[in-house]
């Protein structure tokens, strides 16, 4: 794969998150039915939506997409792929029924089982997150859902990240609810770095913090799927940090037989 040919698949991506994104928000100011999958998580129909566009613009690329909304794929029929598009259309439906907006379009690009490179679109907070080998992570504000975008705009009008961080260390939890787990890690990081500070978000945006350089880790003890967190991983990969596997030590695995996440840390 040459660098030119990454820049023109990622330019789709981009360009595909960003429709996602306007499609979602066509809903997202009128009423809307929310449907409770198996897995008792919600489904809208900006959820599918998303979903179809984003099938319509990654096709120029050739590449095979996995989707959450898509249709299921058995291990046999994906685990050759050598690269292809990792997609969550609406990341936080649950944030984007509560309308919050802390909801996320996920695309990433998967090459061997690692999340190479990855974007990331804010559709009400208007933010960007593109990432990618060589030109690192950035974050564009202010980008309308009409709008279509480049990878050399990306560098021209974002801001490269890691950015500038001070104050107190900070864990991006839940400030309600927290697991056993996750308050016994806060704990030995209170004991290690004395004042701790919560920050609190929606979706992959808690990713983002860490690879923005507003949070300092992010412990998830409790499920996830490959999809949710595949773009961040590039963000926060690109941006020099780094997803581990909880359970294994190692950065984390895409396109497993299993599509479920094992715990995992950011930082």
């Amino acid at each position: 794969m040459k660098s030119e040919e990454l820049g023109q698949w990622m330019s789709a991506a981009v360009n595909a998150a960003i429709a996602g994104g306007a499609e979602i928000l066509d809903v997202y100011g009128k009423d809307f039915d929310v449907e409770i999958k198996s897995d008792n998580s919600p489904l809208t129909i900006a959820d599918r939506r998303a979903h179809l566009k984003i099938m319509e613009l990654l096709e120029v690329t050739g590449l095979q997409v996995l989707s959450e909304e898509g249709r299921e794929m058995k291990f046999e029929e994906r685990k050759d792929w050598a690269h292809f598009w990792m997609v969550d259309p609406l990341d936080g439906t649950k944030e984007f029924v509560k309308r919050n907006g802390e909801f996320t379009v996920n695309i990433a690009l998967i090459h061997n089982g690692q999340s190479i490179a990855g974007v990331i679109y804010v559709p009400v907070k208007k933010w960007l997150y593109v990432a990618m080998p060589e030109m690192g992570s950035y974050k564009v504000e202010n980008v309308e859902p009409s709008q279509r975008m480049k990878i050399s705009e990306v560098r021209e009008k974002g801001s490269k990240l890691p950015q500038e961080k001070s104050g107190p260390f900070v864990v991006v939890g839940s400030r309600s609810h927290m697991s056993p787990e996750t308050e016994e890690f806060i704990d030995k990081i209170k004991q290690e770095h004395g004042e701790v500070e919560i920050a609190s978000m929606g979706s992959s945006l808690k990713i983002c913090l860490v690879a923005e350089g507003a949070a300092d880790v992010y412990p998830r003890f409790a499920p996830t799927m490959e999809w949710d967190t595949a773009a961040g991983h590039a963000i926060a990969k690109c941006a020099g940090k780094n997803i581990q596997d909880h359970t294994t030590g190692a950065e984390m695995k895409y396109n497993k037989e299993n599509l479920l996440n094992n715990w995992f840390i950011v930082q």
